[in-house]
């Protein structure tokens, strides 16, 4: 079946050529048929000049062009040209005699008239070479060009598998710690045999739900990731007790707006992690202020000086995750005193954000 294609391909690309090549003949015979009444004698003149004309542009179309001067091998280009217009010149040269010896019998003012001036023979010849050289440098072009951007299409889907493959490994890193905490707490409960146990099992069934189907999405809607986070911080409470003060307040004006998930939920779970108990109290404050352009996330918890504070795996990945999911839409900022420790998120959903 290939080999059909191709030989199919072969001979009609053949027949382009000997159609042109017919229309370059006719073209030279009125060309220098022009003052002349012997169109017998111009058609013999032509044919001599076609294996002329037909080996320059060949030359210059599969050799000079493809090899030299799209390499950017410019002076092996200039060096060849030049001979291949000394060689054709000559055989010029040799057609014009040719035309005087057998068509006109050495009788020169028989000779056809623009046969004569050798000028107007060489601009028929590169007439034709040059016009096909620029139609076969213009097919070069468009063809580079096709492969450039089909490269430039492998690169970015590469990029993006790679991204992918990044962003699945970060939350891979989030989701063992997360669910350590949530199961080391119900086993306590269910070792006490504490009555909050079966709340605590339907909790932790929504946020599986949430890790399993949600959290492979590229963006979820804003209130799932709020409820997601409810959960979290209803399963911390049972466990802290009354030693936890928790505040979460949230002002979302459209139920449109989509996140990333799982992308507040590492700042909740160091708030537990690393926050300290200060006058037998941990102290959590967590706010949203969204709309259909930015989202602002603001968590603040009590904590001590702690340099190794900010350092765990879950601040990391988030703001690798930042990075990778809104380049230049967002500021994440910091920070940390003797009693207090405060992050702020600031997303926007519609353009880059400008430093500040």
């Amino acid at each position: 079946m290939l080999k059909k294609k191709f030989i199919f391909k072969l001979i009609g690309k053949g027949v382009l050529h000997i159609l042109f090549w017919c229309a370059v003949l006719l073209f030279y015979t009125y060309f220098f048929g022009v003052g002349s009444n012997n169109f017998n004698d111009t058609l013999i003149f032509s044919l001599f000049l076609m294996p002329i004309t037909i080996a320059t542009t060949y030359v210059s179309i599969y050799k000079l062009i493809p090899d030299y001067l799209i390499t950017k091998r410019y002076f092996k280009f200039v060096t060849y040209s030049i001979y291949t217009l000394i060689i054709s010149a000559y055989l010029v040269m040799v057609s014009i005699f040719f035309s005087l010896i057998y068509l006109s019998n050495f009788k020169y003012n028989d000779m056809n008239p623009l046969t004569r001036n050798i000028l107007f023979v060489m601009t028929g010849i590169y007439l034709v070479t040059v016009i096909v050289s620029a139609f076969k440098l213009m097919k070069l072009n468009i063809k580079a060009s096709k492969r450039t951007k089909t490269l430039e299409t492998k690169i970015l889907e590469t990029q993006l598998k790679l991204k992918e493959q990044e962003l699945k490994y970060l939350k891979m890193q989030i989701h063992p710690h997360f669910l350590f905490n949530t199961l080391n707490t119900m086993y306590g409960f269910a070792l006490k045999k504490a009555d909050e146990t079966p709340e605590m099992i339907l909790k932790l069934s929504n946020l599986l739900d949430y890790l399993l189907y949600q959290v492979d999405k590229p963006f979820v809607s804003l209130k799932d990731e709020i409820n997601h986070i409810e959960d979290y911080i209803s399963l911390e409470q049972m466990r802290f007790s009354d030693t936890l003060n928790v505040t979460f307040s949230k002002h979302i004006n459209s139920d449109a707006i989509e996140i990333a998930p799982m992308l507040f939920i590492p700042f909740v779970e160091n708030s537990f992690k690393h926050g300290k108990i200060i006058n037998g109290c941990l102290d959590i404050s967590i706010h949203i202020e969204a709309n259909t352009d930015t989202i602002e996330f603001t968590l603040n918890n009590s904590s001590t000086n702690d340099l190794n504070a900010t350092d765990g795996i879950g601040l990391e990945n988030i703001k690798k995750r930042l990075e990778l999911i809104y380049p230049n839409k967002h500021r994440i900022v910091i920070h940390r005193n003797d009693t207090n420790f405060e992050v702020s998120l600031t997303v926007n959903l519609k353009s880059e954000l400008k430093n500040v």
